[in-house]
């Protein structure tokens, strides 16, 4: 027991220190780490899915066109309004779907339904992080990199999950969703958004590029999301009839296990604030 929480304890504060050094070393450390994360968790989800009876998907083609859908969000966050790079990517869908008429596999729509999963579950959510890192002005033709919007997501999840632990351990009574994850509970989950209120006020103090107010509703809608994404996660692992997505990260599980949450979370902010912006315009 005490040697398994040392591993998760080292493996924990290494992946969050390479984390936040990654996104805060720069848009060459950002788009390395987190194109390399896509990359892995397309790979892990592969390996899952084609575990299934009669399923394979085509994880080569998945995987790059996973990477390239990141550092095709990346390049336009850098240079506003060059969408012709996404025309490469979309060549790469179109041969997932005609290369199926070739293969001869038992059920070809399973196939096409993990690959378009890959890329909508986590190739777009991870190459939605750019939207967030990347800002520009009207004047402006070539974009800023900023950390601090990419690197909240992780905060509020991570507060979050402490506080939700936390909250629950102590308190909780009210089962949130037990027919998918009996330990959560809603006495925990009220914890875990205090919390995270409480972050997003003290990135208002530090931050002030937005409101508090609307750091406050990033706070929360990355609680929501987050939560979401934590439960979809566990009810396609118990669909699968796996424990773990993954051993890549010792002590933690897989890819998917310590960014399920992110899945959901980023996509969600992404909305949040174009919806801010908008009603503030």
């Amino acid at each position: 027991m005490k040697s398994n929480f040392l591993q998760r304890a080292i493996t924990g504060v290494i992946f969050v220190a390479v984390l936040v050094g990654c996104i805060l070393g720069g848009p060459i450390s950002f788009t390395i780490l987190f194109a390399l994360i896509s990359a892995l968790t397309i790979n892990e989800f592969g390996n899952i899915v084609n575990r299934m009876e009669h399923t394979r998907m085509n994880k080569p083609i998945s995987i790059l066109a996973g990477l390239f859908l990141f550092l095709c969000f990346g390049y336009i966050g850098v240079v506003p309004g060059a969408n012709e790079i996404f025309i490469p990517y979309l060549f790469l869908i179109l041969y997932l779907f005609i290369s199926e008429l070739y293969k001869k596999q038992p059920n070809p729509l399973n196939n096409w339904a993990y690959a378009m999963m890959s890329q909508i579950y986590i190739a777009l959510s991870f190459a939605l992080l750019n939207v967030l890192a990347y800002h520009s002005s009207a004047t402006e033709s070539v974009s800023q990199y900023n950390p601090i919007l990419p690197l909240s997501i992780f905060i509020f999840n991570w507060v979050n999950d402490t506080g939700a632990y936390c909250t629950g351990m102590l308190f909780g009574k009210h089962r949130l969703f037990e027919r998918i994850s009996p330990k959560k509970s809603w006495e925990g989950s009220i914890g875990g958004a205090v919390f995270s209120i409480i972050a997003a006020i003290v990135m208002a103090h530090f931050f002030t590029f937005l409101s508090t107010g609307v750091w406050i509703g990033l706070g929360l809608t990355v609680v929501v999301f987050g939560t979401w994404g934590d439960l979809t996660e566990s009810l396609m692992k118990r669909t699968l009839g796996i424990k773990d997505s993954g051993n890549i990260l010792p002590g933690h599980g897989g890819m998917l296990d310590r960014f399920d949450s992110t899945l959901m979370a980023v996509p969600a902010a992404v909305v949040y604030l174009y919806l801010v912006g908008l009603i503030l315009a």
